[in-house]
């Protein structure tokens, strides 16, 4: 446990005063202004700290995304994520329960992640999924607990983006990785209304939100047909914020046979 501690602390630093953080016993992380911050047996950290006003995934959204995820819906994702990524640290913000992160870590012994989510639920998943993640509960909107120039790469797949502060926490030569759906992504199950409909220009508004911070390297489109079956088509549409906002009486049951993935998979370096 004490060698997972320290590389757990390696990231991070305090919410309260930015400080580094180190293991102070088994299950503590402290700074030296003696803010201390209890470490869960299961290896996360939460450091929240006042005034988080967002809500995590439920347990039943989680359920419904590793049904996708780990049955393979998403792969082709997640291989153009994969080859994107580069070095052997890596931060994935908003990781749900680790499915991108562990397919962006290397082969190599030395690369670890950091898991980062609202969900404490997600990522004690994504801690549990690899010994080579560590678990951070954070909230992606307010200034990030993790320490300046530490990740070789940020990653954010179908999460919110808190721009600076990725900046902020990637070396020099570090590279910004984002995933954002197109407009018909998952389109026939959109035109059920049983799912929020996508902006049309959603990857060109995140290209020029950020172009003080990174300079775009690379666009990829990754598209394909998904054959549906009635899990998949459930699981797709309760894994997502579609879940909390479809309507629970339809008139009638959704009943596609195959629905678009459609994404950009965007590759930025830091300015």
């Amino acid at each position: 446990m004490a060698a997972d501690l320290d590389r757990l602390a390696a990231w991070l630093r305090c919410p309260v005063c930015t400080a580094d953080l180190r293991p102070v016993d088994r299950l503590t992380l402290g700074c030296g202004n003696g803010h201390r911050h209890d470490v869960n047996k299961r290896g996360y950290v939460a450091l929240l700290g006042s005034g988080t006003s967002h809500v995590g995934d439920t347990a039943d959204m989680l359920d419904a995304r590793e049904r996708v995820l780990e049955g393979g819906a998403y792969s082709p994702i997640a291989a153009a994520v994969s080859a994107a990524c580069s070095g052997e640290h890596i931060v994935d913000a908003g990781a749900g329960t680790g499915y991108y992160l562990r397919a962006a870590l290397p082969g190599r012994p030395g690369a670890h992640g950091l898991a980062m989510d609202l969900s404490a639920q997600a990522v004690a998943r994504a801690v549990r999924s690899s010994d080579r993640i560590d678990g951070l509960v954070a909230d992606t909107w307010r200034p990030l607990p993790i320490r300046s120039g530490v990740a070789d790469v940020v990653l954010d797949v179908f999460a919110p983006r808190n721009l600076p502060e990725f900046q902020r926490v990637l070396r020099p030569d570090g590279r910004l990785v984002v995933v954002v759906p197109r407009a018909d992504h998952l389109g026939s199950l959109r035109e059920t209304g049983t799912m929020l409909d996508i902006p049309s220009d959603k990857a060109d508004d995140v290209i020029h939100a950020s172009e003080t911070l990174y300079a775009l390297l690379r666009r990829e489109h990754v598209a394909y047909d998904l054959p549906l079956t009635d899990d998949l088509r459930t699981a797709l549409i309760a894994m997502g914020p579609s879940a909390r906002h479809a309507s629970r009486h339809t008139a009638e049951p959704v009943t596609v046979g195959s629905t678009r993935v459609s994404v950009d998979v965007l590759l930025f370096s830091r300015r």
